[in-house]
């Protein structure tokens, strides 16, 4: 009769860190595989909830009212630079990416910074580990598309170098 091996603390640490990488992205789940030990930590999808329509109607104004202002209507954001972008620097892994190495401390680089390939560009923190990413290229960053401890997916674009 074979023993089941019983969960450490360190195991239990590892499924904790998973589900708080699941919960804090877009991800629904993520598995984990190293010797003997394999852990999926999964949620269920929420329900699809009902995205608002907005729609814009034109009334005839009776003919003796007063014109009235139409509220303004917002412009339809610019789309944002996608992945596929040949200056994307994207995430190698999923985990929290940083702009500073500190809280106090200035972002490694904003738009319109000129980097050298090889530049340190941000961290990513992935099971406690902080990774350097770095700049495969000289050039000029013009756009940064995360927020400062944000969860971020593998694949994910992070900023643009041109």
């Amino acid at each position: 009769m074979s023993e089941k091996p019983h969960a450490t603390a360190a195991d239990i640490e590892l499924v904790r860190e998973l589900a708080r990488l699941v919960s804090e992205s877009t991800l629904t789940e993520i598995e984990v595989e190293k010797d003997d030990l394999r852990i999926r930590v999964a949620r269920q999808a929420p329900p699809a909830a009902a995205v608002p329509t907005y729609v814009q109607a034109t009334v005839p104004a009776p003919a003796a009212a007063a014109p009235v202002a139409a509220a303004p209507v917002a412009a339809p954001a610019p789309a944002a630079p996608r992945g596929d972008h040949p200056g994307a620097v994207t995430s190698p892994m999923v985990g929290t990416a940083y702009r500073r190495p500190s809280p106090e401390a200035k972002p490694f680089v904003d738009v319109g910074s000129k980097v050298n390939a090889g530049d340190k560009l941000l961290l990513v923190e992935a099971m406690k580990t902080f990774n350097d990413i770095v700049a495969p290229r000289a050039g000029t960053v013009t756009a940064i598309m995360f927020d400062d401890g944000q969860p971020v997916e593998y694949g994910e674009p992070l900023l643009i170098i041109e």
